[in-house]
């Protein structure tokens, strides 16, 4: 009887396959909108200090507002700690600005925007990651995504103006297997991963004997691993 694969191994939840989010900052997005915010067009904050969070490729910057409250954003490009963002439907159109998307301009560099007003921003968060403002319509904002999808958002969701700050992460290779287990090990990944087919027949359902395996849309979720499904395998021979 063969063990368990790792796609089971990791569904199972073991310590193994576990982050070490105690390590992380906290929660990083928008507060949540208060009575004070309805009463000012423009709200004030100050960046105390750039942090690095684990798990995280984008760097954060811990920020306080006039009232002494704090809470963690995306930092994007270009930030400096001690000076002062600005948050508002009436902020000015400047790096940090938290604004409403209908009040940001058509063609401006957003991120962190939210789905739906009030979550806290949930799109475009990855390092060096923007969106773009394409147009606005009564109803919806059409964004152009990282993915050169066009996305429409409603148009009292906010977006930070300006692009996530470590834009240069993946330019530097890891070098060393060692450095890549450590930094997907932070998010709770597993490295390195073997093909299945690499395997011993007992280790896996595609383990064992030469060529490529295909498994059948109807197979088991322990099974359902690979090429699903697929067309064809193997090389394409006489097609130009």
């Amino acid at each position: 009887m063969g063990k368990r694969i790792l796609v089971q191994r990791r569904g199972r939840g073991g310590q193994q396959f576990r982050a070490n989010t105690h390590k992380r900052r906290g929660p990083v997005r928008y507060p949540q909108l208060t009575a004070e915010d309805y009463k000012k067009d423009v709200i004030e904050m100050e960046v105390i200090e750039l942090l690095h969070d684990p798990g995280r490729g984008a760097p954060v910057m811990r920020v306080k507002e006039a009232d002494g409250s704090k809470h963690l954003l995306l930092a994007p490009e270009g930030i400096q700690v001690s000076q002062t963002i600005y948050k508002g439907p009436s902020a000015p159109v400047q790096i940090g600005t938290i604004k409403p998307l209908k009040n940001i301009p058509d063609g401006t560099y957003i991120h962190n925007i939210e789905l739906r007003p009030g979550d806290g921003g949930a799109m475009v968060r990855s390092s060096g990651a923007f969106s773009t403002i394409v147009s606005h319509s009564r109803k919806k904002v059409f964004c152009q995504m990282p993915s050169g999808e066009l996305k429409q958002f409603n148009p009292r969701s906010r977006a930070t103006i300006g692009i996530v700050a470590g834009g240069g992460r993946i330019e530097k290779p890891f070098l060393k297997a060692g450095a890549k287990h450590h930094n997907l090990r932070a998010k709770g990944r597993k490295y390195p991963i073997v093909r299945g087919n690499a395997m011993n027949a007992v280790s896996h359902p595609h383990g064992g004997g030469s060529g490529t395996r295909t498994v059948s849309r109807n197979a088991p979720p322990g099974a359902k691993v690979g090429l699903i499904a697929a067309r064809q395998s193997g090389r394409k021979r006489g097609r130009k």
